[in-house]
């Protein structure tokens, strides 16, 4: 299925000609396809990406990205280049998953340079997998450029280990949407309810009043500490502390929005910055 833009028609034609002209080593009149670049951004701050994911993306012909790639990382790329938002929301979504397997495709196969920009943790319940498989069953080369995950890179700013001798000796990483329609994505509470472990819950904000109480009927204490981060890095950047008992109310009353990243463990309380409110953690984290 090609590209239905009329602009990426035109793209796309041109690197088919180009590709089709140049040659190969063997002498053939047509080449191979291209490279697809899964690019992790990391959390949200453009200065802590890598130097390889830098590179590949300057370096890209096409750019898919999602809506928590950060303004910043756009100005990398080169001037030649094409961008092409693909991202989703609740209950939105710009361009179907069949759609954004179908474009990487057709550029690839084109001999296009294509990146995948993806924010935070596209290989943690992101769909950078699915996109990988899509595109390896193609005959698709598809190279992974690794980033800081969301979970490690917000935790470290704020001073959370996310394991502590002595306090925390494992780490979990939740999920508050499941693919199974009619099934429970908070199942896990019971095996979670560690209180010598750390949580970290992605795409939480919904289901935490739930999984907060599924928790502590579990055992989990109701007063561990735990902290609510939107837009985590980035200069937007809002928190919330509170005990887990507390916590749902207080994203209420914030008003706190997607993308939040959630941690709940005792290590929480080893940040600086607790018990402070949102907005003098905010402000402390600004400085720091």
């Amino acid at each position: 299925m090609p590209p239905r833009i009329p602009e990426l028609k035109k793209v796309l034609k041109v690197l088919r000609e180009k590709r089709d002209s140049g040659g190969c080593d063997g002498g053939e009149g047509s080449c191979g396809p291209g490279n697809v670049y899964l690019v992790e951004t990391g959390p949200g701050d453009s200065e802590v990406l890598t130097l390889k994911a830098v590179r590949v993306i300057q370096n890209a012909d096409l750019l898919l990205y999602d809506r928590l790639v950060s303004n910043d990382v756009f100005e990398l790329v080169g001037p030649d280049a094409r961008l092409l938002y693909v991202g989703k929301t609740a209950g939105y979504h710009s361009r179907s998953q069949v759609e954004i397997h179908e474009l990487l495709l057709s550029f690839a196969e084109a001999g296009a340079t294509v990146v995948r920009l993806k924010g935070e943790d596209p290989l943690v319940f992101g769909r950078g997998g699915e996109e990988m498989d899509f595109l390896q069953n193609q005959g698709i080369q598809v190279k992974v450029i690794p980033g800081i995950t969301a979970a490690s890179g917000i935790a470290a700013e704020l001073g959370i280990p996310l394991t502590h001798r002595g306090i925390a000796n494992s780490v979990r990483f939740l999920t508050g949407h499941w693919r199974k329609v009619g099934t429970d994505p908070l199942f896990v509470a019971e095996n979670a309810a560690d209180p010598d472990s750390t949580l970290v819950v992605y795409m939480g904000l919904s289901t935490l009043p739930s999984l907060a109480l599924k928790l502590m009927h579990h055992g989990l204490p109701s007063d561990t500490p735990a902290v609510a981060i939107e837009r985590g890095t980035k200069p937007q950047q809002l928190l919330m502390f509170a005990e887990l008992k507390d916590l749902a109310d207080e994203i209420s009353s914030a008003e706190l929005v997607s993308p939040t990243l959630i941690v709940i463990g005792k290590v929480v309380a080893l940040s600086l910055f607790w018990p402070h409110s949102s907005r003098e953690a905010s402000l402390l984290v600004e400085v720091k």
